[in-house]
């Protein structure tokens, strides 16, 4: 395998900011003298869980895109607010999202979910051993809770009923540890 080169970073700043990411401004330079800005999202991370009921089911959630102005269907995930471990953060949204609270949460993978845009980095939990709470979504989200069978998630996938890349990566990365 050959070294790449590393580009170096002449200057960042923030281009706009708010509740849940950074929009930066970088100027790099690449050895050999080319230089340009790099446009990008910067988030703390996220937290996506996959919950294993006792009978084998698993739960997603159905909640409504606004930017591709169509339902989803997804595993429970959310960003890591500031102060907040990814742990923290897989409890707070499995609760919030799904009404579930686990006794047992297994970190298992992490993927940055669109490297080109974002220094994101989703850290992937398998959480089992849950016991039902109320949900508590955002003033912004109106969910429905989902329990699929390890084969019809498959099934989902392919007939592109789940098209959350997020979903996909974190699907891929755990089936076979389920």
């Amino acid at each position: 395998m050959i070294m790449l080169k590393h580009w170096k970073k002449i200057s960042s700043k923030v281009a706009s900011q708010n509740s849940w990411w950074t929009y930066r401004l970088d100027e790099f330079q690449i050895p050999g003298g080319i230089a340009g800005e790099y446009h990008y999202v910067h988030t703390e991370g996220s937290s996506l869980i996959v919950p294993v009921m006792d009978d084998g089911k698993i739960i997603l959630v159905n909640q409504y895109r606004y930017l591709c102005a169509k339902e989803s269907i997804e595993f429970p995930c959310g960003g890591v607010k500031i102060g907040k471990s990814y742990e923290e953060m897989a409890h707070l949204e499995l609760e919030e999202e799904a009404g579930y609270v686990a006794q047992k949460l297994q970190p298992v993978a992490e993927f940055n979910p669109f490297n080109g845009v974002t220094d994101e980095m989703c850290k992937v939990f398998i959480a089992r051993e849950l016991k039902k709470t109320a949900q508590r979504p955002d003033a912004t989200e109106e969910i429905e809770v989902l329990y699929k069978t390890p084969d019809e998630i498959e099934n989902l996938i392919l007939t592109n009923a789940i098209w959350d890349g997020m979903t996909i990566a974190a699907w891929g990365l755990v089936k076979n540890k389920i």
